[in-house]
């Protein structure tokens, strides 16, 4: 147990998703070199899981165009497993081209119509049906399938999202074959009291799969719904180093919380990571470099707990 022993668990698994859910959202085009570039500098911190890109048609996000590109040039290290998100059966086509450099397919839908009709244009029905003809050639091809439901939480044009219509769609992603249900608080909207209830009743119904938790900081309410998560016997999160990302729609749905941010709080809590913290910072601090500008993280800016201490 942690040091709290209050049933928080001993360590946490952590999907780094800066080099898709990041990058995608900055408005100018990053080079594939430099995205190659920080990307080996993720790999070497102690991160075992890293969202590298995704095969989504250039015309829709051009910042990934370069997806080819980027799995060829990026290093291969032993233990950390790649993934790549998958829109649609073309995507994964194309995706398997490159089959050897990628170890992890990531499938996505929301939870609510008007949020699932303006990212992606389908209804959910549309949606899930199409995953659920496009997973199982995932598996067929030995990759590792994860479904996620964006809009978990609250949607930003209709508000509530309730639960069961949430764990609907995620049993349908169960049944195709996904190994891992992660649950997106796409715009921000989540509050620590809302997890907590959630995940008592996810991690009850799911608990053959992995449950993953993506919450972004937009409201400032990111860790504090980490914390209600862990409470429930969450092991698993999404987060993006230098705080990069969010979502493209709607317009100032920024924030995924920091990878770094994460890290601190739960290893300042006795939880263990395998995140070499320094490392992270200096590839947080070389992405803030390369696109120019202060990134949102909070021990990016202030150092962590023990850079202060005697």
């Amino acid at each position: 147990m942690s040091d709290l022993g209050d049933g928080f668990p001993e360590s946490i698994r952590i999907r780094e998703v800066g080099p898709r859910d990041g990058f995608q959202n900055e408005p100018e085009i990053i080079d594939t070199a430099h995205k190659i570039e920080l990307i080996d500098l993720l790999t070497a911190t102690g991160l075992e899981r890293i969202e590298i890109t995704s095969f989504v048609r250039p015309d829709v996000i051009p910042q990934l165009s370069d997806a080819h590109d980027v799995l060829a040039g990026i290093k291969r290290r032993e233990g950390v497993s790649f993934s790549v998100l998958i829109p649609n059966n073309r995507g994964l086509e194309i995706a398997l081209e490159q089959s050897d450099r990628f170890d992890e397919t990531n499938f996505f839908l929301s939870a609510s119509e008007t949020h699932n009709m303006k990212n992606v244009n389908r209804s959910i029905e549309d949606s899930l049906s199409h995953l659920e003809d496009t997973i199982p050639k995932a598996r067929d091809a030995g990759k590792r399938c994860e479904g996620v439901i964006s809009t978990s939480f609250g949607c930003p044009y209709e508000g509530d999202v309730p639960r069961e219509n949430v764990f609907a769609i995620a049993e349908r992603l169960i049944a195709s074959g996904c190994d891992e249900i992660g649950f997106g608080d796409t715009t921000g909207m989540a509050n620590p009291v809302q997890v907590r209830r959630f995940f008592e009743e996810a991690m009850s119904r799911f608990g053959d799969v992995e449950v993953t938790a993506h919450f972004h900081d937009t409201r400032g309410q990111g860790l504090a719904n980490v914390l209600s998560a862990l409470a429930e016997g969450v092991e698993s999160f999404e987060s993006s180093f230098g705080e990069l990302g969010g979502c493209v729609v709607p317009v100032g749905a920024t924030g995924n919380i920091a990878s770094e941010d994460l890290i601190s709080m739960v290893g300042e809590m006795g939880i263990e990571t395998g995140v070499d913290l320094p490392k992270l910072l200096e590839a947080s601090a070389r992405a803030q470099e390369i696109l120019g500008r202060p990134l949102g993280s909070h021990v990016l800016k202030a150092g962590p707990v023990d850079w202060h201490r005697e």
